[in-house]
């Protein structure tokens, strides 16, 4: 498997055996995936590595794979991976001549930039001026639009209070983008459509951008409906050379954050795209660019394109752009830190193939794509192949934790052409297993088997557009019936035979089963019949259908995968977890599905079974996510509209407002400000 620690390239330019002399020791300033994958490439350099973590991280993966690892502080980011006086005493006792800071936390960050130029530590990122002039969105909007880039109309100013934002939002006109002009991967960003939705997304965009980045300005700019998202891969060294690699398509977003991305772009022709790519250089130029960044755009219908903003250090994406182009990023970042020239120019960056990475979440998509956190109870990868890519920062019992970003891991696949990486993509998903969080690996299946993507005919309203509320799961088809009750089958046999034979009774099967199958309050029940030449008959007990299948050679994988030849094709079906010999549980097209299998004895008594007792939530409100209390708008005693605003909760740097959903008044409320509530936590009971 081309996991994380052992990616190769596809180009000339990452197969080198030698490298030029550069640094003796680096400090990762950053956790998780990003430090491994930085770990990688500067063993392979011939360089030592510090890692840095706090508490919560303590027993991570990449502590043990760094050369040296020092603990900085407590889990919450401004006790531990924002504490610049911490980290440069790590520094200075690992004896680290430079820090490579990943993306998030400090990586676009100018005074730590400064604080290690002057302790004569090299920084793996541009000068002060580039950080500065691009992580000010609103100054970065002014130097692009001196600069000749086309930029969003919108005003290029800080925005003071709730009069100007109405009054500037107005002038503009709705819908407008609220944006923390020190912002980033979503975080102090809302979308307004009307003067309501302007003052809340002011107010939740300020207190994220200060509680991420300490940062509290706000700009405004007009949202430009349906575009696609595009950015360019940019390398500049010291000695003023500039090259652009092959665009990204990030167009599919939840909440202004990417999902899936895929380079390059299907909907891009070849004039536009090193139009676009020019202008990316430029902005570059103007800034004094140095090291690997990301100038970002988004494109209309018309093939009209605006400057969206740059991020001035490697993005979560990066490795689609190396795996259709060859080019070691972090290598490149590592060499020009260094003081080397690109080996490179324009004209020697081609497209090979295409790729497609699909960003693997801990969080709900039924309830719009909330966090969730655990440990990884269970977590294996798919098949090795050479053409698939996974890099994470976890492992089977591993945590995810509230105070961090909540992805598991990238999933990347390769492909000549892009149905070919497309289809890889899904068949590893398939085989993707991660129990004990919920994640979105069935929403993520779902976007490889919509239409609009798989021709490519898609923009950034495709989530809003196909998924307004959510992902519950795709519908489930015949076929997918059948290999749940074939499976089914299966299951409860072999666990049967496995208690049989501790007991040392001889094993036993039962050819007939009635299968019970429910989601959610629907259920539908089968009688399977298997005969001794490995057919089965499946009968549908509400309308007497029937269905003969050829089936056979089950085996497990992994406790939690179901292999099976049906009609001649194998099939591949997921289970969560066996209570008994009896009862199953499923994951399928990203709905749950409970299935008893049952004896004709069982079954003739099943209907005699009382309901499960439901809990009435009516008059109550509970938490639909894992996270901290940050805010309480309302008190006991007090009368509250439906929409009204009654908390806020914080969880893995995003701020989310917790309304009302009925009219009614309040009789309790159960936490206060600070404390940590679980999902489906009781808030408030009303009268």
């Amino acid at each position: 498997m081309k996991q994380l620690i052992s990616t190769q390239f596809r180009s000339i330019h990452s197969k080198n055996t030698t490298f030029p002399k550069t640094f003796d020791k680096i400090l990762i300033a950053n956790r998780g995936e990003i430090t491994r994958r930085v770990i990688r490439t500067a063993k392979k350099m011939g360089i030592k590595t510090v890692a840095v973590y706090s508490d919560a991280d303590m027993h991570s993966m990449f502590v043990k794979e760094a050369d040296e690892a020092y603990r900085i502080g407590p889990a919450p980011t401004k006790d531990s991976y924002l504490r610049m006086d911490t980290i440069l005493e790590v520094i200075k006792a690992s004896g680290a001549q430079a820090v490579h800071p990943g993306y998030g936390f400090l990586s676009e960050n100018s005074k730590f930039q400064k604080l290690l130029f002057d302790n004569k530590v090299k920084f793996l990122g541009p000068p002060t001026r580039a950080i500065e002039a691009m992580g000010d969105k609103i100054e970065s909007k002014k130097l692009a639009r001196d600069a000749n880039v086309s930029t969003v109309p919108g005003f290029l100013g800080e925005v003071n209070g709730d009069a100007e934002i109405l009054k500037i939002s107005n002038q503009i006109g709705y819908p407008v983008m609220i944006k923390a002009s020190a912002g980033g991967g979503g975080k102090g960003m809302r979308i307004a459509f009307n003067d309501k939705e302007a003052l809340e997304g002011f107010k939740i965009s300020r207190d994220e951008a200060i509680s991420s980045f300490g940062d509290g300005r706000i700009f405004i700019e007009k949202y430009i409906q349906e575009p696609k998202h595009i950015e360019y891969q940019i390398l500049g060294d010291e000695h003023g050379n500039y090259v652009y690699m092959p665009e990204r398509e990030c167009s599919v977003q939840r909440r202004n954050q990417k999902v899936i991305e895929e380079a390059p772009s299907s909907f891009l022709d070849q004039a536009t795209r090193d139009k676009m790519g020019k202008q990316a250089i430029d902005l570059a130029r103007a800034c004094g660019y140095q090291s690997t960044g990301t100038v970002e755009f988004l494109i209309d219908k018309n093939k009209d394109f605006y400057f969206l903003e740059m991020n001035t250090r490697l993005q979560v994406e990066h490795p689609i752009t190396e795996e259709i182009t060859g080019v070691d990023l972090v290598e490149q970042q590592i060499l020009i830190g260094a003081g080397y020239p690109l080996a490179f120019k324009q004209s020697d960056v081609k497209i090979h193939g295409h790729a497609v990475e699909y960003r693997v979440y801990a969080e709900d998509p039924a309830r719009k794509f909330l966090p969730s956190i655990g440990f990884l109870t269970k977590y294996k990868e798919p098949t090795a192949h050479e053409d698939i890519r996974i890099d994470t920062g976890v492992q089977e019992g591993s945590e995810i934790s509230m105070y961090y970003d909540p992805m598991i891991s990238k999933l990347i696949a390769w492909g000549k052409d892009r149905k070919t990486a497309c289809d890889l993509l899904q068949k590893a998903m398939d085989e993707y297993v991660i129990r004990g969080v919920v994640n979105n690996l069935g929403f993520g299946q779902s976007i490889l088997r919509n239409v609009d993507f798989y021709e490519g005919h898609y923009t950034t309203a495709f989530i809003p557009k196909w998924y307004p509320n959510g992902f519950k799961g795709d519908p489930i088809t015949t076929d997918d019936i059948e290999h749940l009750a074939l499976s089914s089958h299966f299951l409860h046999n072999h666990i049967k035979n496995f208690d049989l034979l501790q007991g040392q009774d001889a094993p036993k099967q039962d050819d007939v089963v009635f299968v019970v199958m429910k989601q959610g309050d629907d259920h539908k029940d089968y009688r399977i019949e298997r005969f001794s030449c490995g057919k089965y008959e499946v009968t549908e007990l509400a309308t007497g259908k029937k269905t003969q299948i050829n089936a056979g050679n089950f085996d497990f994988e992994y406790g939690s995968l179901i292999r099976f030849d049906q009609n001649g094709k194998r099939q591949l079906v997921q289970f969560d977890h066996i209570k008994d010999d009896v009862n199953f549980h499923f994951s399928v097209k990203g709905n749950e599905v409970e299935i008893a299998v049952l004896n004709p004895k069982q079954y003739a008594v099943n209907k005699y079974m009382a309901p499960p007792k439901k809990i009435d939530y009516s008059k109550s409100v509970i938490s639909p996510m894992p996270g901290a209390i940050i805010a309480i708008a309302v008190e006991v005693g007090q009368t509250v509209t439906e929409g009204q605003e009654l908390f806020t909760i914080e969880a893995m740097k995003m701020q989310n407002l917790i309304k009302s959903q009925v009219e009614g008044k309040i009789k309790k409320i159960h936490v206060r400000p600070g404390v940590s509530v679980s999902v489906d936590q009781l808030l408030i009971e009303f009268e």
